[in-house]
């Protein structure tokens, strides 16, 4: 029996994940379950699943979930601490799917173990990438991406040399506002950058969908994971979010791999590594389909997108700066301090500062230094917005 952790559990990731679990129970033993404020799920999930602990990351909330785990068995714990603990308890297989720089620690933690760590946290890659990549071969750990697009290339990749690669092309489904008029996205309101044509998604991933900061992370997680240079990395915008990556290699061939836009798909893939087993997505019918469209990804729309090519030029710790000031105008945005497209800026602004400071992009990679540079750039980020909103008043 496999034992099991999830991190995010009540978040889209985890709820997949464990609809997965859930189908063949039998297989699993739940260890831990970690989710935000939504109690209530946290622990309705850690009693279907008789997990051994759920932990909450509001420490406030404590109370809450000890109430709702009354009589269970299962131990309630709160807090950054408890979830870092709650990865050190033994497990093979550990979903991380906790939402933002967050998420770093304890999936750390579990490489640590030497657990199979199955990531949909794409800022761990994208903040700490070579951390993560030396914390996972000096314990014997690996990585598996669970992003739809990296899953697909490292799926594209299985038998081939990553040296005959030419290109990588990840596609975009372009989100909320991929047909609005570029002088309209001035105007737009976290509520219309919150609903996506395709995917089901929280809050926060489907905004950074509709500005393509998610695209932009992405791409800086594709160049960690694999080792490919950045001229190699591409993004075309793809409409039917059907086609999920394409490689190309140095015979001219294009290897896609094509499924629907169900996460299930890239979860069950990394959970049944390195078999393959029947998974409830649905067949496409190429036929009904009929058309698969493609689309230049501009960034003069997409400023995202040239933030994440300089990012990888940059290399060192930029990745936690561009990561951390994302996060932080992302948060001016969903408040009502900024506009939407005033978030480029202030992630641009923000780098431009610390870049210009010496020490910070390239000291040493280590946990305590991406954590400094997360808070610097954090705080440098409330700076640019307070004189942005200022500006707006």
């Amino acid at each position: 029996m496999r034992r099991i952790s999830v991190f995010g559990s009540t978040g889209s990731i985890g709820q997949s994940t464990l609809d997965l679990i859930g189908r063949a129970a039998d297989n699993y033993h739940v260890v831990a379950l970690t989710g935000g404020q939504n109690i209530a799920l946290l622990a309705q999930q850690a009693k279907q699943h008789r997990a051994e602990i759920a932990v909450t990351a509001d420490p406030e909330r404590l109370g809450a979930l000890r109430e709702a785990l009354a009589g269970s068995g299962i131990k309630a714990a709160a807090g950054q601490g408890a979830l870092v603990e709650a990865a050190t308890r033994p497990a093979d297989w550990v979903m991380s799917a906790i939402v933002g720089a967050a998420g770093l620690a304890p999936g750390l933690k579990a490489l640590e173990q030497g657990a199979t760590l199955a990531l949909a946290n794409k800022e761990s890659m994208v903040a700490a990438g070579a951390l993560m990549l030396r914390m996972a071969k000096d314990h014997n750990a690996r990585i598996l991406p669970v992003d739809s697009e990296h899953s697909a290339v490292f799926q594209a990749l299985i038998g081939e040399d990553i040296a005959a690669v030419e290109r990588v092309i990840i596609t975009a489904s372009g989100g909320a506002f991929r047909d609005w008029p570029i002088e309209r996205l001035a105007h737009a309101t976290p509520e219309q950058a919150a609903t996506h044509p395709n995917w089901d998604m929280g809050q926060r991933i489907t905004i950074d969908s509709a500005s393509m900061f998610n695209k932009a992370l992405e791409l800086i997680e594709t160049r960690e994971f694999f080792g490919l240079s950045p001229e190699k990395i591409e993004t075309v915008v793809h409409p039917e979010s059907l086609v999920h990556a394409l490689v190309g290699f140095n015979d001219g061939a294009l290897m896609a791999h094509v499924g629907p836009p169900d996460m299930r798909h890239a979860i069950g893939f990394a959970l049944n590594w390195p078999e393959r087993q029947e998974l409830p997505v649905a067949r496409l019918d190429l036929a009904s389909i009929g058309t698969l469209s493609f689309r230049k990804a501009c960034e003069d729309r997409y400023p995202a997108l040239r933030l994440a090519r300089e990012v990888m030029q940059a290399g060192g710790l930029s990745g936690a700066v561009f990561n951390a000031a994302k996060e932080q105008a992302l948060d001016g945005f969903i408040a009502g301090e900024i506009g939407f497209t005033d978030m480029p800026g202030v992630v641009e602004d923000v780098l431009t500062q610390i870049s210009g400071r010496p020490g910070h992009i390239h000291a040493e990679f280590t946990l305590d230094n991406v954590s400094r540079l997360d808070h610097l750039a954090r705080q440098t980020a409330r700076e640019v917005i307070g004189r942005l909103g200022n500006g707006r008043k």
